[in-house]
Order: C-alpha cells, then structure tokens, then sequence
C-alpha cells in the first residue's frame, strides 16, 4: 500500500510539469468519418465544392516558429500517395483555418503563408477524388508545429521536398484522418 501512495504522490507532483500534446480538430471533418461532398474536387470527373475544411489547433510544442498543413490520401493508386495541400510558413499566431481558405482565386491565407503546388498541379486546395469504385480512401489532414519561420524552399519545391523540409524542423504533430469514397 506504502507503494501505491508513493507513487501516487509521484504522479501528483509531476502534473504541474506534465506537456499538452498539439492537437487537430475541425467543424468540417472528423476522425474516421466520411467527409461531404463539398470537399470533393472539381474536375477529373468530380464535382464537388472543393472547399478545404475548417481546421484549428491547440497546445503548440515551446519553441514552435511557424506551422504548416499537410492534406495527403495515402490511398491513392499512385504508387506514392496524393498531395492534395501543403501549405507552409503559417505564423505562429495562427491557430485556425476557416473553411474554404485554400481556395486560390479566395485565398484567405494568413500574411506570410504559402501553398505549394499539389499534386493536381496547382497551389491551392484539391478536394478528395478517389477514382470510382476504388473503395474508401483516407485523407490525413496534419497540423506540423515548426521549429523555424519559415522553409527554406525554392520558387516550384516538389511536395517531397516540402516534406522533408517538414519533417526536419518538426517539433510535433497532430493528424485528423477523413474518409471519402466514389461509387
């Protein structure tokens, strides 16, 4: 008993200390859940709205300088997946994205933020279009907490190297993982 009380008191001690982990989370989408139409693509036979989702966080990393967005379908009969956003150097007083701000012609972005050409090969937001009968597919919107203001990308990078790029200044992140299917 003289065990458990001491490690309860352990336990106690350390909440003070304890860290929040970021999270992701969004009145458009949630986890597990199928999305709606109006995040469906425009165009390759899709006719959806093509509005990104409303995405927010919380509970940043200490030492996060800028964030970025990634919105990838690991699904996609590709070989390598499909980028369908990436968009980087997000201040780090930005803790929210309002539905439909990937938009390029209404781009809403926040001062400073950049969208990197996807894989449909324009900079904005491109909507879920899994090809039809292809079965469910997911799409792992992430929220990255950077170390750095801003990448240091070139005018065009590759959505590999925005990975990477990512993923070497990452303090951490957090992932809401939709689902989107064609019949």
């Amino acid at each position: 008993m003289k065990t458990i009380a001491n490690h309860l008191l352990v336990l106690s001690m350390m909440a003070p200390f304890a860290s929040t982990a970021l999270t992701l989370t969004s009145n458009d989408i949630a986890q597990g859940e199928f999305m709606s139409k109006k995040h469906e693509f425009t165009g390759f036979g899709c006719s959806g709205d093509n509005l990104s989702p409303h995405l927010a966080w919380q509970d940043a990393p200490k030492g996060t300088k800028s964030f970025a967005i990634t919105a990838y379908d690991p699904d996609a009969p590709t070989g390598s997946g499909w980028w369908h956003w990436q968009v980087v150097d997000i201040p780090v007083s930005v803790v929210e994205m309002k539905t439909g701000v990937g938009i390029n012609t209404q781009s809403k972005l926040p001062d400073g933020a950049k969208q990197i050409s996807n894989d449909y090969g324009v900079e904005n937001f491109g909507g879920a279009c899994p090809p039809k009968g292809h079965g469910v597919h997911r799409y792992q919107f992430t929220i990255h907490a950077l170390s750095v203001e801003k990448l240091s990308l070139s005018a065009s990078p590759s959505s590999a190297l925005v990975g990477y790029m990512i993923n070497a200044n990452s303090l951490g992140s957090a992932t809401l993982e939709a689902l989107y299917q064609r019949n």
